[in-house]
């Protein structure tokens, strides 16, 4: 590699510091820089090389701009295509410097032709030369008249709308919208030198068995948190600051809703609605830009640099960062009506390379759209994969990932690119097959690799896959939620057998362990970001999602919520969440909380505040004294759990006796103390279940831990186990009413006796009892 002459070498200085990175060289063999897709410097700085892939495209240039909106490009040039579809330009930054006036960051976008509109030396922006389709009958929707966003591009300049711009006609096709420039208002790529690697320090190498996972939005974090400055509320910076806090309560894993550039600028529009508002962040815009909106530093190169600031924090204090991820649909959307007939916005993929980009219908006029959300990304088109892989791999490896939840993930199993659906677990040629094989996951033991989540489902027919995803990824488990929910909420009306709810506390080896998966894989949950709070869950009968500003208004949201306000009783709706809560911590596989769950986070029943960038829907710092209780008690059980490797299991709990000691690994009780037959597993008129762990098979510090629970309306007396010889079971937490205070769950020492075998409890109703031998 040559030296840079000095004049270069000046210059080179000049635009990183302008960009705020330097030139260091992203990791040696990820896969994002296999195909080196995007816009890069080389390795001196003094030229800039831009590659985008289209399979069908004819023409493409690449406009550059000095300043990223409200003014014309400064310069523009074709991109010559290779063989395989990529097209290339290489551009001298001197020139751009000196020549043209592009002084600071290099901004650009794509304008694309193709056979639905060939090039015509006529073309001038806005006009209509060339045109012959907006879609022609391979699906192809060109317009050179659409400056399109680059899907690898490292960091956006903005949202297609945000305040001052939120007219969408200009990115629509069309005949009243074709001829319209979007250049002036579309969002820009950054040209950035390459992110330093080895700034997010040392990744956690914990089996996921051994997490408790916090779901939480980035900026909801910290937006309303008094202690954190306010020019960092609700960005990476500020949620940096929470890694001690979330250590503290005994989280292992904070995993953000989706940090990828999504439209959120609107919310900014109008701060007191909620029409058009994008929160959560499932409409993607780019699958490698940390979203800018939650930066502090938004310069260029700024929302990167603090993202892995943040990660390293996390990291220091032992706590993994999981990143929920959209790779089923984007931003883009699906038609959609402008001015009284139906249009296609291009911001990207649409204008590049539809059919590749994009599922179609059969006649490839539409999106394939079985999920509800705009029209299914082409997960089984090699190139739309390379994207997906080459992405997550620039998280992972460059930002310091160490997992991701995957949004609607059983669309990456689809096997048809277009006109249908067909889902394969098999299939090596699935994105689901080809990430984990690109990317081994973490072994389940612990070490080094990637903790792939997928949650199982979506809306349309054969998307419905719990427990079906492929070997190497672990799962939202949904019927975990529904059982649970059921049998505290719904007794007399959705019945809940003993062997239902066992196999689900026990780690459901009848969906993981029929492929060599463990219970680790099973993500155990009672409520997520979209449906209720743990709050709502056990106070609300029904959704209420048509209130005003700001818990609403907000539509959609399901109404199969399996919730219940326990008779409108303040008191026993916290000892539901309590038992529910412990339900969760004291379960075989990964528990996930939301966040806020532990000070019991209520959105008076909305449940689906996806748009409500709102007070109502940002985490609350100045808790009442009930709710901090309930934070004790989540910490403590919390705590409990990370010091008993008998409720962590590795492989799925034994019915023997693995050591002699006349225990068997997992035991199950009625209440009477005797073992249940099938009579009682399959009764879904009993409510109560008792079970017991061997601890000295797992190396627990407790020889045997017993846990009862009593989900009937009514006390019940539980006859205890043996807790081994020469022992006796000591309290650790009765969920019930009747122990509410701070002191609910018993710090490891403290602990009541409460006698030996045959010894009887009153437990009371909708209660829950927790031991340990000594």
């Amino acid at each position: 590699m040559s030296r840079p002459r000095p004049v270069l070498a000046l210059l080179l200085a000049t635009v990183l510091a302008a960009v705020g990175l330097t030139a260091a060289a992203p990791p040696a063999g990820a896969a994002v820089e296999a195909r080196a897709l995007g816009a890069r410097y080389d390795a001196t700085g003094s030229t800039i090389t831009f590659r985008v892939h289209s399979t069908a495209a004819t023409r493409i240039a690449v406009y550059l701009y000095a300043t990223p909106a409200g003014a014309a490009e400064k310069v523009s040039h074709v991109l010559t295509r290779d063989a395989s579809g990529v097209y290339a330009v290489t551009v001298d930054v001197a020139t751009l410097r000196t020549t043209h006036g592009i002084t600071g960051t290099v901004w650009y976008g794509y304008r694309a032709w193709g056979p639905n509109w060939p090039y015509s030396s006529a073309w001038t922006k806005g006009s209509a030369a060339g045109f012959v389709a907006d879609v022609d009958a391979a699906g192809n929707r060109f317009n050179p008249n659409k400056l399109l966003v680059d899907p690898y591009a490292r960091e956006l300049s903005h949202d297609p709308l945000r305040p001052g711009a939120t007219d969408d006609s200009v990115y629509a096709s069309g005949p009243a919208y074709r001829t319209v420039d979007s250049g002036p208002y579309a969002p820009k790529g950054a040209v950035l030198a390459a992110a330093p690697t080895g700034a997010t320090g040392v990744k956690p190498t914990r089996p996921l068995k051994d997490d408790v996972i916090y779901e939480v939005h980035v900026r909801g974090l910290t937006r309303d948190d008094p202690s954190v400055p306010a020019a960092w509320q609700g960005t990476y910076r500020g949620a940096a600051t929470k890694a001690g806090y979330l250590a503290s309560l005994g989280v292992t894993a904070v995993e953000f809703l989706p940090v990828q550039e999504t439209q959120n600028d609107t919310n900014d529009v109008d701060p007191t609605g909620t029409a058009g508002d994008n929160y959560w962040g499932y409409m993607t815009l780019n699958w490698f830009a940390p979203d800018r909106r939650y930066a502090a530093d938004r310069s260029p190169g700024g929302p990167t640099r603090e993202f892995q600031a943040m990660v390293r924090a996390f990291h220091d204090a032992g706590i993994k960062v999981l990143l929920d991820v959209v790779y089923n649909h984007t931003g883009e959307g699906g038609a959609r009506t402008a001015g009284g007939a139906t249009v296609y916005d291009l911001w990207s993929w649409r204008g590049l390379d539809n059919p590749t980009y994009y599922s179609l219908t059969a006649d490839r006029q539409a999106p394939y759209d079985n999920t509800g959300v705009g029209g299914n990304y082409n997960t089984y088109h090699p190139v739309a994969q390379d994207l997906i892989v080459d992405s997550l791999a620039y998280w992972k490896d460059t930002l310091g990932v160490d997992g991701f939840r995957h949004d609607l993930a059983t669309v990456l199993g689809n096997t048809c690119q277009h006109g249908c659906y067909r889902y394969s677990r098999t299939d090596p040629g699935t994105a689901l097959n080809r990430i984990v094989r690109e990317m081994p996951p973490r072994p389940a033991t612990g070490g080094a690799g990637v903790d792939w989540i997928g949650e199982p489902w979506a809306i349309g027919d054969g998307t419905y896959q719990v427990g079906n995803l492929p070997a190497g990824w672990s799962e939202w488990n949904g019927q975990y939620r529904d059982t649970v929910r059921s049998d505290q909420n719904r007794m007399g009306y959705d019945p809940v057998t003993p062997g239902r709810l066992a196999t689900r506390i026990a780690g459901s080896a009848d969906l993981y362990g029929d492929d060599g998966r463990r219970p680790g894989n099973s993500v155990n949950f009672l409520v997520a970001h979209d449906g209720f709070t743990l709050r709502d869950l056990y106070a609300c009968n029904a959704k209420n999602n048509t209130q005003p500003w700001p818990y609403g208004p907000s539509d959609g949201g399901s109404d199969d919520n399996r919730s219940w306000d326990q008779g409108g009783v303040p008191a026993d709706q916290r000892r539901a969440a309590r038992t529910g809560q412990a339900l969760l911590l004291l379960s075989a596989g990964t528990p996930m909380l939301t966040g806020g769950d532990e000070v019991l986070r209520g959105v008076r029943c909305n449940n689906n505040p996806y748009n409500l960038d709102s007070p109502a829907n940002w985490l609350n710092w100045s808790p009442d004294g009930n709710q901090t209780t309930f934070r004790t008690f989540t910490s403590r059980l919390a705590a409990f759990r990370a010091a008993h490797p008998a409720l962590r299991p590795a492989t799925f709990y034994s019915a023997g006796d693995g050591n002699g000691n006349g225990m068997a690994q997992l035991s199950w009780f009625t209440p009477a103390g005797a073992a249940p037959d099938a009579a009682y597993w399959d009764d879904p008129n009993n409510h109560a279940l008792g079970w017991r762990i061997d601890g000295t098979e797992f190396g627990d510090p407790a020889p045997a831990v017993y846990v009862g629970y009593n989900g009937w309306s009514g006390d019940v007396s539980f006859t205890l186990p043996a807790p081994g010889p020469g022992r006796q079971w000591y309290r650790v937490t009765d969920t019930s009413t009747w122990a509410e205070g701070p002191d609910q769950v018993a710090r490891p020492g403290a602990e009541v006796a409460v006698g030996g075998q045959g010894t009887t409890y009153l437990l009371r109703g909708r209660g829950l009892l927790l031991l340990v031998a000594r």
